[in-house]
């Protein structure tokens, strides 16, 4: 080989490790609890996936439950029930599991009988009737409560599995920042609060092709 194109090909080499080293998602393993968040990866791509931040509601040795919070679809509250039109709160994509099944997030505690606590003044579940009651005699304001479709879910260990493969991050935001529905690059507003090269992940273009 010539010494011109040695030289060529170890700056090529150089490059291609720089790259590999920008992109490579080696961040410090945690190991997620109840009410922490997932934030995907860049290069996770799919419906409910796909640059998603997803709050876990339950963890434990039987696996996890979570809601997506950035995935909202064109539908409010009042299009499924029409006792409830003057709520016009949106609904988001939960996850891909019982997708014709409603669930709700919350901040009205025992309120709600049957609820599940998940952190601080944070709930999930309930009985709907109460809710749906509660919302009648205007006894429930808009932030304090969340509509999802679906929920995302995780058998024993494969979240695990997911996380060793870098599929997620590990964040955290405060219950008023989870309960806000109007807050449009909620993934780019966490990945930026991650620091480092997470904030310019944030600025990565979902799909590069089309730069």
């Amino acid at each position: 080989m010539q010494v011109a194109d040695k030289k060529k090909c170890e700056n090529t080499n150089v490059k291609y490790m720089l790259r590999e080293d920008f992109f490579n998602i080696n961040h410090k393993k945690e190991n997620p609890v109840q009410g922490d968040l997932l934030v995907a990866e860049p290069f996770l791509h799919g419906k409910y996936f796909g640059r998603s931040v997803i709050l876990l509601t339950e963890v434990n040795d039987k696996g996890a439950v979570g809601f997506v919070l950035n995935k909202e679809i064109q539908y409010v509250v009042g299009d499924f029930f029409p006792d409830l039109d003057k709520f016009d709160l949106p609904i988001f994509l939960g996850g891909p599991m019982n997708k014709d099944k409603l669930f709700i997030l919350h901040t009205l505690g025992n309120l709600i009988p049957q609820s599940v606590h998940v952190k601080d003044n944070l709930y999930w579940g309930g009985d709907f009737e109460t809710l749906t009651e509660l919302i009648k005699q205007k006894q429930v304001k808009p932030h304090q409560v969340r509509f999802f479709v679906g929920y995302s879910g995780w058998t024993s260990g494969q979240l695990d599995v997911e996380l060793e493969e870098n599929s997620w991050v590990v964040s955290r935001l405060s219950s008023g920042e989870i309960m806000n529905t109007m807050n449009p690059g909620l993934w780019e507003k966490v990945m930026r609060s991650l620091g480092g090269k997470y904030k310019v992940w944030a600025n990565f273009p979902e799909n590069p092709n089309m730069n």
